[in-house]
């Protein structure tokens, strides 16, 4: 189960996923950015949350490890934050490889903070700061 002995773990980057002009005006459109021009064409940057769909992909391989006993079922994203270097654009590369910062017990629920690391095409883009809060039907142990 997860413990403060995780705090450090690193999963490996998620596969490639390039930026593309319609993924970028389709989320855009359900910001209600629609008509925005930044957000449109082939010189297109990414809205700042757009950061939200790439980070959560790194989400997988932290529940899908089977020590920490996560459930994306029984998790609550309760909070976001993202520290930027450069926009995203269309054509750019991006991969995201997850590290568990912070974990603290109380009774049957644990907040987990996560940072998600954005590299286009080898450079850091963004760091994607995530505290997750997640429950198990019994409580893990004593508070941490």
């Amino acid at each position: 189960m997860i413990s403060e002995s995780h705090i450090g773990r690193s999963y490996p980057p998620t596969p490639p996923y390039v930026v593309s002009a319609a993924k970028v005006a389709e989320f855009a459109a359900a910001l209600g950015e629609r008509d925005n021009p930044h957000y449109a064409g082939a010189d297109a940057v990414a809205p700042p949350t757009f950061a939200v769909v790439l980070s959560s992909a790194a989400w997988r391989a932290m529940f899908d490890d089977p020590e920490l006993e996560l459930s994306l079922s029984r998790t609550v994203h309760t909070d976001q934050r993202f520290a930027w270097r450069r926009p995203l654009r269309v054509g750019d590369a991006v991969t995201a490889s997850l590290t568990i910062e912070k974990f603290r017990a109380r009774g049957s629920s644990a907040f987990i903070t996560v940072v998600v690391g954005l590299d286009a095409d080898g450079e850091r883009v963004c760091d994607a700061t995530s505290t997750l809060l997640h429950t198990w039907p019994d409580a893990p142990g004593e508070d941490a």
